[in-house]
């Protein structure tokens, strides 16, 4: 009973948060961006442009062009890595098209477009990602090349695919401001997600102790699906005396959700124990610095 009903309750703040984040990219898209002639990368962009060009809505494009790409995840990564995209992509894409005609649309400096364009995206789209969700195209699309090319992160993937759209928009509005002004909003955007997602601080998050008699199946699911390293720990039981493990994993702090939902899902019965990291440096996390003369004495 308690389990279902930590899973309804994750299923609301799933909604909720799905549409404050939808609401606030859609107000980047119809009041700042696309008034303004700036295809902010991926498939936002290219819908942008489209409208442009020839007047198709924006959400609906955005969603037409999503379905081959979720198509393609279904079969390559399966049912869960897809269900909660394709649900905030449709509900970002409807959201988009319902306001356009509402949001009133800015067209005076640019400073003011390309600033609270980003940080407007950069919420919205932080929310909805906070969840497990996304707005779809780039970083799905990014995951499935990852596929083909796997000696290049995700993150060189996006870009590059970002890139390509910026500058496809130069010829499509046959001006070079517009896609300058796409780049600082990609640039604002990001930090705004990282702000949102990770705090302030890239070194903190938290450490989450797991023991379960499925630990390898579920040290295989964190490090397969979450991207982050695994550490089992030899241990004994006080009170039973018997031998076991215990799983080590450093998250930021919005992952942890992502692993409660992983763990419970292989062994609702886990025992979980979450506490504070205050730093935590290394690979995934904020790099090790080197001062200055060590880094003089390497050379």
């Amino acid at each position: 009973m308690e389990l279902r009903s930590r899973k309804i309750k994750g299923y609301v703040t799933d909604a909720v948060l799905f549409l404050i984040g939808s609401l606030l990219y859609a107000a980047s898209v119809n009041i700042f961006t696309a008034p303004n002639n700036i295809a902010p990368g991926g498939l936002t962009g290219v819908a942008t442009m489209l409208n442009y060009v020839f007047g198709l809505p924006i959400g609906t494009m955005i969603l037409v062009m999503n379905i081959p790409l979720f198509i393609l995840g279904f079969f390559v990564f399966g049912f869960q890595f897809v269900i909660k995209p394709v649900i905030a992509t449709a509900l970002s894409s409807v959201v988009i098209d319902a306001t356009a005609g509402i949001m009133p649309q800015y067209t005076g400096q640019p400073l003011i477009t390309v600033a609270f364009g980003g940080v407007l995206a950069g919420l919205g789209l932080g929310l909805i990602l906070m969840r497990g969700g996304t707005s779809g195209g780039t970083e799905l699309a990014a995951n499935l090349l990852a596929k083909r090319f796997p000696h290049i992160s995700i993150g060189k993937l996006i870009m590059v695919l970002d890139v390509t759209v910026v500058l496809v928009s130069a010829w499509v509005y046959r001006e070079f401001e517009s896609p300058l002004y796409a780049i600082l909003v990609i640039f604002i955007t990001s930090r705004v997600i990282d702000a949102v997602l990770y705090g302030t601080s890239l070194g903190t998050g938290k450490m989450m102790f797991i023991v379960s008699p499925k630990n390898k199946e579920i040290a295989r699911s964190i490090l397969t699906r979450m991207e982050r390293g695994v550490t089992e720990l030899k241990a004994r039981g006080g009170y039973s005396g018997a031998e076991g493990e215990v799983l080590l994993c450093a998250v930021r702090r919005q992952e942890v959700y992502k692993v409660y939902g992983l763990v419970h899902g292989i062994d609702p019965d886990a025992f979980i124990i979450v506490g504070d990291a205050g730093e935590i440096t290394g690979e995934g996390f904020r790099e090790i610095s080197i001062p200055a003369q060590r880094k003089k004495a390497r050379k």
